[in-house]
């Protein structure tokens, strides 16, 4: 079983990780990054951070190797000659035994280059065009040192290959594992290209820690591409990644203070059958440009409702094998594209996403500040078990079964979109609640007060064929716009939620079935309306609420069928008289199935209403009363109908 990481230990791990953006960032982006990590963190111990947890040294940037009295080796093939010292050749075996600078080039058929330096001395192997080919082990294996670094010379290509199967001196290991292979700290540097064809397992491994700052880095695995034990550090590089396993990974999940991946730019293209980026403790990107797909990609989903049945198309068992907290998951069924075990904070970084299973994933929490996102997943966009916290960034989530979960996600800045084939927000209680089994008096969804969907900010627009915003247990929103096109069917609202609805600043239009049609609770300070319709209006039929001075309040054109639809608007005042409108056209700007600007006109009126209450329902006739205005009305009990729904 895997050790369990308390909140505090969680904390100040990310408080570590926040200082690495501090090397290239200004004291305001270092303060707003510390902020993001600490904001669900209480009770970090400060005194565990430690700056060269996750600084770089001098030395794992310098390539001058022609000043640093280097040694020469050449492989010619079956065999090597070596110019200098502190080196040795046995047949086709280099072992290196001494601390220094190693320049190695041409080609060995078949051999190893061995570093044991028993002294613990840094070893630097300049590679200047090399291929070195190893069948029964790894061609590159560090055995002993305090640090290698392994610089790729301007202008070259190095190509390292093993064989698929290994010969082990001690068969009750089984080590070395990949092709290039350290037992040592391992840093990667330089600007020429280095390939890595690891047919046994692993592409390149430190058993300690893995730091690249520099190079055209091609990885082919039958298992995982990237590995550092206790952390995995990437400050910039070119790195292509198809992998069988995991792309990059952190495997230490014994201490709390290790097994994170740390990235602050490069250019990433990952390929993986399992995750794509893996981490024991935390994962944190501060930026680059991604590409990652895992599993085949989200055609190939775990998409829950593919083979169950059940009256939410959930099914009536968890067959998501792939929620990583499960003590049954193995490596092999997690297909994740960015996965932690506790923490994931993303302050930056450009990302491509399709994955068969969630796109970003968290056992505890997900902070995201920034950044540009593009997702098709083929189960959740977003999942963190605990929380989610965005900030900021643009999130396009494209593809999902549902889009953004948690027990509890906080909005307050960035643009969101997203298309979900169930919940397009969704919070729930429990490890990966979207492969439980529905709703409280159906099928079983854990409901807790704790569970809380709070929009304090940001520009959210949800297509959903489930629930718009769904929440077993509360919504709270005090600014922002939300957009809502769906659901269609009756068993599913635009909103839904067991507590409250407290709406007290922002814009929310929404549309879809009126079935379990919510609207915001009587407990909201800012004003709403809920239209039933008796007959279902055609995707893209335009809505319009005037005021009594004719000027639109909000012009909505939702991108599905509908027969309910919820408005709130600062612009809302009791004792105001509207008008609602369908049909007709705007002159405003199109954006998201809302207009902004311009004028509305050619409408057929609908009803005319004036606002005395927090919620006003209607329907053609009129104002109506709560729940009743339209079939199923919104208010069976069992059906999300909490406080405020109804009397």
């Amino acid at each position: 079983m895997k050790k369990k990481f308390t909140p505090s230990r969680i904390a100040a791990v990310l408080l570590c990780l926040a200082f690495l953006t501090s090397c290239g960032a200004n004291s305001a982006q270092k303060k707003a990054d510390t902020e993001a990590v600490t904001d669900n963190s209480e009770g970090a111990n400060a005194s565990l951070v430690t700056m060269d947890m996750v600084t770089y040294e001098e030395d794992d940037y310098y390539t001058d190797w022609k000043n640093e009295n280097p040694n020469y080796i050449e492989l010619n093939g079956t065999s090597a000659s070596i110019n200098g010292s502190g080196a040795e050749v046995k047949e086709n075996k280099i072992t290196i035994t001494k601390a220094g600078v190693y320049v190695i080039s041409g080609k060995l058929k078949e051999g190893q280059i061995i570093v044991d330096v028993q002294d613990k001395g840094m070893v630097k192997l300049v590679l200047n065009g090399v291929e070195i080919n190893c069948f029964d082990s790894a061609p590159v294996y560090v055995k002993n040192a305090g640090k290698t670094i392994i610089s790729l010379e301007a202008g070259t290509q190095n190509i390292i290959t093993d064989g698929e199967n290994y010969v082990f001196s001690d068969a009750t290991r089984d080590e070395p594992s990949g092709a290039i292979f350290s037992k040592a700290n391992l840093t990667i540097n330089g600007s020429g290209t280095l390939t890595v064809n690891g047919n046994y397992k692993d592409g390149i491994v430190s058993k300690d820690d893995l730091k690249i700052t520099g190079g055209n880095i091609n990885v082919y695995a039958t298992d995982d591409g990237l590995m550092g034990r206790d952390m995995a550090l990437v400050k910039e590089a070119n790195i292509t990644i198809e992998a069988e396993g995991d792309g990059i990974k952190s495997t230490n999940d014994t201490d709390a203070t290790k097994g994170f991946i740390a990235v602050e730019g490069g250019t990433f293209k990952i390929t993986s059958g399992a995750d794509g980026i893996q981490a024991e403790t935390a994962v944190l990107v501060a930026g680059g440009d991604f590409t990652i797909s895992t599993g085949g990609g989200s055609i190939n989903s775990s998409d829950k409702t593919e083979n169950n049945n059940g009256p939410w198309g959930k099914g009536n068992s968890n067959t998501n094998t792939s929620t990583s907290t499960q003590t049954s998951e193995t490596e092999t069924n997690s297909t994740k594209a960015i996965k932690s075990a506790s923490e994931i904070l993303i302050t930056g970084g450009t990302f491509n996403i399709d994955s068969s299973d969630d796109a970003i994933h968290s056992n505890n929490s997900v902070n995201i500040t920034g950044g540009e996102f593009s997702i098709a997943s083929g189960d959740d966009g977003i999942h963190g078990d605990s929380t989610i916290t965005i900030k900021d960034g643009k999130i396009n989530i494209s593809k999902s079964y549902e889009g953004i979960e948690s027990a509890v996600v906080s909005v307050s800045g960035g643009e969101i979109h997203v298309v979900a084939k169930d919940d397009g927000i969704n919070v729930a209680g429990g490890n990966d609640g979207s492969s439980m089994n529905g709703r409280p008096g159906q099928n079983g969804f854990a409901t807790s007060g704790d569970n809380k969907l709070n929009i304090s900010g940001g520009y959210i627009v949800v297509n959903a064929t489930g629930d718009g915003l769904d929440a077993n247990g509360s919504i709270y929103m005090t600014s922002g716009t939300v957009v809502v096109s769906g659901p269609t069917s009756s068993g599913n609202g635009t909103l839904d939620y067991d507590g409250v609805f407290q709406m007290s600043g922002g814009l929310i239009a929404a549309a879809g079935s009126s079935g379990m049609a919510q609207a915001p609770s009587e407990e909201s300070t800012q004003y709403s309306i809920i239209m039933n319709y008796s007959s279902t209006q055609q995707a893209g039929t335009l809505a319009a609420l005037k005021d009594s001075n004719g000027s639109t309040v909000v012009a909505f054109k939702p991108e599905k069928e509908y027969q309910s639809l919820v408005i709130s608007a600062p612009e809302l005042k009791k004792g105001g008289t509207y008008t609602l409108y369908t049909g007709g056209t705007s002159t405003g700007a199109l954006s998201d199935r809302l207009y902004t600007g311009g004028s509305y006109e050619g409408g057929t009126k609908v009803v005319e209403f004036t606002i005395s209450t927090s919620v006003t329902w209607l329907s053609e006739s009129g104002v109506t009363e709560a729940g009743s205005s339209g079939p199923g009305g919104g208010n069976k009990p069992g059906f999300g109908g909490g406080p405020g729904k109804g009397k």
